[in-house]
């Protein structure tokens, strides 16, 4: 059976979505002829490149000007200025892309004195604002944070100037999110850069492939294509990807959508439409119900209902009526659920088929932790599928990805990681768990301590009392560079609220052991709770400067409160609880994607976001930290009640726990202490003799006889 995997754009640069790597290894046990196509990063290249930029100045040049005279008639100096710039310099931009994007995969540095110092080269908006507001004199150090605006920069002029719908990261997502109407949905199809540029793509890259497929498979057989969908902005792509080669291969091939989106919006779907693109809807992982239907492709069955797989099956009448038929999923048995768990526990990504050197750095941001994101091409893996809480009242506690814990065998996963790291040169792993369990993370560190420590990984974590500061210093030794997790309130009444499963005195205690151990810290906070009231979201900004101005985190998001169908919190809604939360009746329409929910109030809370981004931008800078929070707004708010040393006394609660933990003899079992302090040397001195070693970047410092306790967080550490 041959299988092609296809992860359409517009996403992240950097690195490949794992979706295609979990998929490739396991139709390859399943001994599938796999092939694995990121058409996100091909895309790129085929836009961002000498002829892409001959292809959209010619497509837009004309639209530009117009747009520009229309800009300037209505007073608008600064859009007509710049789209005009644009058009003036296109023989700059086009003459620079290719080295642009050079610099940006640590490639063709030769250009970068010429590109950040040079008169003859192009600039836009965000280029001249990374310059005019840089803290220390110019130098090609700074060439890839140049080339990254350079890019974002280009990719406004593609969306004024060509197609409204187009943004480096994200492709027609307002259009999907916010229509629910699949008719309305569909135009997106046929937009400017998916008709000028990824049907020729389509045409250039999976044509052959799946042509060289047919030629090798049995008459017969057909071709499964997996087509992948993580978020709304990869949606439209997804159905041009699925129009295309359901018209050019008809009966040939077998469409499967899955991935996130497919996951949280469109469960209940009955959209006949959509066969016009696939052939069926893939849920959660997707293991069982693909065997199921390897089965069946490969022995031409007829089609028939299989667990968590949504087919649309069209059939003709007599008198050449085509109708959809839709096959609903079927229930698991325990043959499958177990096949679901054994395949989990086991799959290792496979990332053969992709090359790491083609994907850019970008660096959108100077903050450390920020740079993670987007910086570095990290292989993506998980540790556990599922979150082991979840519990959390916002999340979609009732969907397998959250609510299906799983382990994966760490030993296996690390060796596989490992090896694939040593064949691409790319030493770092970003973990994409809901939340990475410390046990898992405790043995991932073992195994890369006993190798070396030749890996560096990050990823997301519960902030929980289990983070102490042995354990932290362990993690990070063993390569751990970085965490983000959930904050979300930083209230106590806002943790309780959305069951959090943890309080701030455990937050502080992490986030604290973290920075201690040298680890960065990313933290995620939402706003617009059905509960929240204007002195809650003041008292949870204040509190969160103070974990800045502290030193306990180095970087943010801030997140509006979203309600959806698979809540914990509206699941519990249903049931008569919450009635502080009015649900608003839906719309009398035909719904597409059927998550989102509305609520009473949802809106009201919009007007902080401006305030609480800008502010928390200056505070991940380290600017404006004493600022009172309630002087960021132009509108009253309520001053916090928080006291001024809330977060500082929560600090010296931890240290004083920490000390006391360090006091405790050691224990008995020697596989529970571990020595990270190097070599120790002995040291005659005038007092006596002494050792010394170096740890986390000092000379630390013991009397040659005393107690080994009193090595603790200087070198010598006690897991569980």
């Amino acid at each position: 059976m041959n299988v092609l995997i296809l992860q359409p754009p517009v996403m992240q640069l950097n690195t490949a979505y794992p979706s295609g790597a979990y998929l490739s290894d396991f139709f390859k046990r399943e001994n599938c002829l796999t092939k694995w196509l990121d058409l996100n990063i091909e895309l790129f290249y085929s836009i961002f490149c000498k002829s892409g930029l001959e292809k959209i100045f010619e497509l837009s040049e004309q639209n530009a000007l117009k747009l520009a005279q229309k800009a300037e008639n209505s007073g608008d100096e600064n859009t007509a200025f710049n789209l005009r710039r644009y058009v003036c310099q296109k023989k700059n931009w086009i003459d620079w892309i290719d080295r642009i994007v050079q610099i940006l995969c640590g490639k063709g540095f030769e250009s970068a004195h010429a590109f950040v110092f040079g008169a003859h080269v192009p600039r836009g908006n965000r280029m001249e604002n990374f310059l005019a507001n840089l803290d220390h004199d110019l130098t090609t150090d700074d060439a890839r944070s140049l080339a990254s605006f350079a890019l974002v920069d280009f990719a406004d002029f593609i969306n004024v100037a060509f197609d409204r719908n187009f943004s480096l990261v994200r492709y027609a997502e307002s259009l999907t999110i916010s229509e629910s109407v699949f008719s309305e949905i569909e135009k997106g199809v046929d937009s400017p850069i998916l008709k000028e540029f990824y049907v020729h793509l389509l045409e250039k890259k999976v044509v052959p492939e799946i042509e060289k497929m047919l030629s090798e498979a049995k008459s017969a057989e057909k071709i499964l294509v997996c087509v992948s969908i993580p978020f709304p902005g990869v949606f439209a792509a997804a159905l041009s990807t699925g129009k295309f080669l359901k018209q050019r291969y008809s009966e040939k091939i077998f469409v499967s959508f899955g991935g996130g989106f497919v996951n949280t919006e469109l469960r209940e779907t009955k959209e006949k439409s959509l066969t016009k693109y696939c052939d069926a809807i893939s849920y959660d992982r997707g293991y069982a119900s693909y065997k199921k239907l390897l089965e069946i492709l490969k022995t031409e069955q007829k089609a028939e209902e299989i667990y968590n797989l949504r087919q649309f099956v069209l059939s003709g009448d007599s008198c050449g009526t085509e109708s959809v038929q839709i096959l609903e999923p079927a229930k698991p048995d325990s043959q499958e659920l177990n096949y679901e768990i054994q395949m989990t526990k086991s799959v290792i990504p496979d990332f053969s088929d992709i090359d790491f050197s083609k994907y850019p750095r970008l660096i959108d941001d100077t903050n450390p932790m920020h740079r993670l994101w987007s910086d570095g091409a990290w292989i993506k893996a998980y540790m556990a599928h599922g979150c082991y809480w979840h519990k959390c009242a916002f999340c979609d506690v009732t969907l397998d990805y959250v609510k299906s814990f799983c382990m994966t065998d760490i030993k296996l996963l690390y060796e596989g990681l490992l090896k694939q790291c040593k064949e691409k040169n790319i030493f770092g792993i970003h973990f994409v768990d809901e939340a990475m369990p410390p046990a898992a993370m405790i043995a991932f560190a073992k195994e890369n301590i006993a190798h070396g420590s030749p890996l560096s990984w990050w990823g997301n974590i519960r902030f929980e009392k289990n983070f102490t500061r042995d354990i932290a210093d362990f993690l990070a030794y063993g390569g751990l560079v970085g965490v983000s997790a959930g904050l979300e309130s930083a209230t106590g009444n806002g943790l309780n609220a959305i069951h959090k499963g943890t309080d701030l005195e455990s937050i502080v205690g992490a986030c604290c052991a973290f920075k201690e151990a040298g680890v960065l810290v990313h933290a995620y906070m939402i706003f617009g709770y059905w509960f929240e009231k204007p002195l809650d979201l003041m008292n949870s900004m204040e509190t969160l400067r103070q974990f800045y101005a502290n030193g306990l985190l180095d970087s943010c998001f801030w997140h509006k409160f979203v309600l959806t169908r698979h809540s914990r919190v509206y699941d519990e809604w249903k049931k008569g609880l919450h009635p502080e939360l009015k649900v608003l009746a839906e719309k009398n329409i035909p719904l597409f994607a059927k998550n989102g929910l509305h609520f009473e109030g949802e809106k009201s809370s919009e007007k902080y976001a401006q305030a609480l981004e800008f502010s928390l931008d200056e505070w991940m800078h380290g600017r404006n930290l004493e600022k009172p929070v309630y002087k960021w707004f132009g509108f009253n708010v309520p001053k916090p009640d928080v006291g001024p040393d809330f977060i500082q006394k929560m600090i010296e609660k931890y240290e004083k726990k920490r000390d006391l933990e360090f006091l405790k003899p050691l224990p008995e079992d020697k596989e529970k202490i571990f020595w990270l302090g190097g070599e120790k040397i002995l040291v005659k001195t005038k007092h006596g003799q002494k050792l010394r070693w170096f740890y986390m970047g000092e000379m630390q410092e013991s009397d040659a006889d005393s107690d080994e306790k009193t090595m603790r967080g200087r070198g010598l550490c006690v897991l569980p």
